[in-house]
């Protein structure tokens, strides 16, 4: 039997199905129905796959995995004016109470009552058809592809973050981790004007990717500091600044150890922004630091208002490299040995092509 709408859901921990779910039909005239073409796997999604939960997130029903999609437009309603059947779209997947204090104060991205796709108990995006409002969809220029409009949501975080830190020209940028969103940042860092950014990772091929992309201007291998204390790492990082501190300090793994190295290589007055999710509660935080040289330490949520539109128009004119992210690429009838792999630790970034 040929499927309608196939969806890849995880039924729990562990388990994964494509079955057949209902083809949305459009009720708000400004909503567009999109054919899903590309979607990438991020980390949340291993999250609930391998634990059945994310944060305070928990999945406990069948969900549609998937949240970073790209597609074609395939049906309008009536009151939408700004696309049409055809148009190429990146999907913005999380849609807030348009009545919300978050909303209307610019920080949609915080609302408490988001509805975002693959976060229980909403349905992802792995699917033929999805249903958005035409206000999150970011239409495509004619010379970015699909599989680049997948990488925008990844893209939107780095955008976020480094608006948060206000990454500047002649910053000195520090990045912990160098998975996709590590690397995206230290991108967009660099495109937003950062004279030296420095990426910190405990697997040196991992690094040597970041330089191969050309987004780090220094790698620094940490699996060495281990055991050290943050005196000693703190020196080791400076060198590779030629002994300054960073003025830009952008922490995408959650490691406590990362956090506490993160904030003392901060010059005074230095900016510190948290993308990576980690414990609720720290044992190893330089709290004495924080006042003594004044830093700024800012919380980084997803993403909002403008930030989907920057990231592509930091594609679209090539300032932004990100097709060499992708390293695995499947089949939408692959996607359970798509999650195998990222699970493994294989694959950089993964793509699944829609359902054909």
């Amino acid at each position: 039997m040929t499927l309608l709408n196939p969806s890849v859901v995880l039924n729990k921990i562990d388990e994964i199905v494509i079955e057949d779910r209902p083809v949305p039909k459009i009720e708000d005239p400004h909503y567009v129905k999109i054919a899903i073409k590309k979607t990438g796997i991020c980390g949340s999604d291993v999250h609930y796959y391998v634990h059945g939960c994310c944060g305070s997130f928990v999945v406990t029903a069948p969900m549609v995995l998937g949240h970073e999609s790209a597609g074609e437009v395939v049906e309008v309603g009536s009151a939408v004016k700004t696309l049409k059947v055809g148009d190429r779209v990146a999907c913005e997947p999380g849609i807030p109470s348009r009545y919300s204090a978050e909303y209307k104060s610019g920080n949609y991205n915080l609302d408490p009552d988001m509805a975002f796709a693959a976060t229980p108990p909403y349905d992802g995006t792995l699917c033929r058809y999805y249903l958005l409002p035409e206000d999150y969809c970011v239409k495509l220029p004619d010379h970015v592809t699909l599989e680049e409009g997948a990488l925008v949501e990844p893209l939107s975080v780095g955008v976020h973050s480094c608006r948060l830190a206000d990454v500047k020209f002649g910053d000195k940028l520090v990045v912990f981790g160098a998975g996709p969103v590590g690397l995206l940042v230290a991108a967009v860092g660099k495109a937003f004007g950062a004279t030296d950014v420095l990426i910190v990772d405990i697997v040196e091929d991992k690094l040597q990717f970041a330089k191969k992309l050309g987004v780090a201007t220094h790698i620094y291998n940490s699996s060495g500091d281990r055991g050290k204390s943050l005196t000693e790492t703190k020196e080791l990082h400076k060198a590779a600044f030629g002994d300054q501190l960073a003025t830009v300090a952008i922490e995408a793994t959650g490691n406590e150890y990362c956090i506490a190295s993160a904030l003392h290589l901060l010059a005074p007055k230095g900016r510190y922004v948290q993308v990576g999710m980690g414990k609720e509660n720290l044992g190893l935080f330089p709290m004495g630091i924080v006042g003594e040289k004044e830093l700024t330490i800012k919380g980084c949520f997803r993403y909002s208002v403008g930030d989907y539109e920057t990231a592509v128009g930091l594609i679209a004119s090539g300032k932004v490299q990100v097709k060499e992210l992708v390293t695995h690429r499947f089949k939408f009838e692959q996607a359970i040995e798509a999650y195998e792999v990222v699970k493994s630790g294989k694959a950089i970034k993964a793509i699944i092509d829609g359902p054909e």
